[in-house]
């Protein structure tokens, strides 16, 4: 049997207007035995190619590096394409990484989005497909490197207490949603 992992961060951006240029915060809970032990945050740009030297940089220079057991991210791209190599997180960070979402994307609609659209969109196409097969895993879909399907599964199962999100993600998706101001309209 493996060592059960409890010393877990999970990553989201947040959110920002259609028309953005620019850099994109994104934060990361970390979670020790299931309950929220910090959170970190660093910046990577729209579209861009450096998430995962940022996520890499984020995690390495935190005072919880050393505990980590596992890197969640929600989704293979933050601030729209800038699209995380996992297998290089992986081997970066020495930690299993696993990407997370909701629901199965629809390939085709992103592969012509990034071909079509987004500057340096083949190699980004290149790192999802590197990436592996997206697999069921209850009520989610996963990406994985460094960590077996029956591991991941277990670890989801674990950290999974409200909806289909881990909890390390949940918050992170929450907290980050917090961060963006509101948009004029909406403002008081």
């Amino acid at each position: 049997m493996s060592q059960r992992i409890s010393h877990v961060i999970g990553i989201d951006d947040a959110p920002f207007e259609p028309g953005h240029r620019g850099d994109v915060q994104i934060l990361g809970c970390v979670f020790d035995d299931g309950h929220l032990d910090g959170v970190v945050n660093s910046r990577v740009r729209r579209d861009g190619v450096n998430s995962t030297a940022r996520i890499a940089e984020m995690v390495q220079v935190s005072r919880y590096a050393r505990h980590l057991q596992l890197v969640l991210l929600q989704g293979i791209a933050f601030a729209g394409f800038n699209v995380v190599d996992i297998h290089r997180l992986n081997r970066l960070l020495e930690l299993p990484v696993v990407v997370v979402m909701r629901r199965q994307p629809d390939r085709a609609a992103i592969r012509n989005a990034l071909l079509h659209r987004v500057a340096g969109g083949r190699r980004k196409w290149d790192l999802i497909e590197k990436a592996g097969e997206i697999e069921p895993v209850g009520k989610i879909f996963v990406q994985r490197a460094g960590i077996s399907r029956a591991q991941t599964q277990q670890v989801i199962t674990e950290l999974t207490r409200r909806g289909h999100l881990p909890e390390p993600l949940r918050t992170a998706h929450l907290i980050a949603g917090g961060l963006s101001p509101l948009p004029t309209r909406q403002r008081a």
